[in-house]
């Protein structure tokens, strides 16, 4: 008995064809055609989670005139810790937190033979430096301009619990590549330290993790620079971020200021 064959279901109408260009319309290039579908992305997305909001109220906003390049150190800042993330993340690969030497074999290791690993490095030493300069100026700014007032008091403080935090970081740091130069050099910090009032004492016994310095000192140090800090500076620096929106930033003091001048709402006008 032969088999039946049966037909294959209709397609849809237009359905092999491409849509209708419209008259007038000269053919989209590539790079046209690549940007619209990345513009169509973003609307998707947008469109899922409302993010287009927050990001317009967060970029568009007004700002004093007179605005200049001092304003820019904020940024600056925190483009750098960005960079140490970065950069850290990647040293963290090949880094051994060993204080039998595998530490300072690591960090041989990932500037001799680690492909632009010497590079990284000293991105992230250098950088380091770079950082705490950054936030020395911009804390600077702040004062000089004002910026510290009413009612920008608490963004303030979160300034001042960033730049310990960046020092912190900068210490906890040096002793990584666990050399004679950063060992002895964090035994004097640590001991400096424990001549603090209260505190002190219990102060240098948590960072060596221990009455002496020891192999856990090095596994300590490790991970309050790796894990403990940068969380806190990340979720700091937005609330900082957050502050600056809403408050608005101050004008230069040279800047004349209109008569009434009381609210921070009349400052971003």
């Amino acid at each position: 008995m032969p088999k039946l064959k049966l037909p294959a279901p209709p397609l849809p109408p237009g359905f092999p064809k491409p849509a209708p260009k419209r008259p007038g319309v000269p053919q989209q290039k590539p790079l046209e055609v690549a940007a619209e579908a990345g513009i169509s992305v973003v609307d998707w997305v947008d469109e899922r989670t409302s993010l287009s909001g927050g990001a317009r109220w967060m970029m568009f906003r007004k700002v004093p005139k007179g605005t200049n390049w001092f304003y820019t150190l904020g940024s600056a800042t925190m483009f750098a810790f960005i960079s140490q993330a970065v950069t850290g993340v990647f040293l963290a690969m090949y880094y051994r937190p060993d204080a039998a030497g595998g530490a300072y074999e690591s960090m041989r290791h990932i500037n001799d033979n680690v492909f632009l690993g010497e590079f990284v490095h000293g991105m992230h030493k250098w950088g380091s430096s770079v950082m705490v300069i950054l936030i020395f100026l911009h804390m600077a700014r702040t004062f000089f301009f004002g910026a510290y007032k009413y009612p920008r008091e608490l963004n303030w403080i979160i300034g001042v619990v960033l730049l310990i935090l960046t020092m912190a970081m900068s210490f906890t740091g040096y002793l990584l590549p666990f050399d004679q130069r950063s060992y002895w050099a964090t035994v004097v910090g640590v001991n400096i330290n424990g001549t603090g009032p209260l505190v002190g004492p219990y102060l240098s016994d948590f960072l060596r993790a221990g009455p002496e310095f020891g192999a856990t000192t090095l596994s300590r140090f490790y991970a309050i620079h790796m894990m403990l800090l940068p969380g806190i500076i990340g979720a700091l620096i937005g609330a900082h971020l957050y502050l600056v929106a809403k408050l608005g930033t101050t004008a230069p003091p040279w800047q004349k200021l209109p008569e009434a001048y009381d609210t921070p709402e009349e400052e971003r006008a």
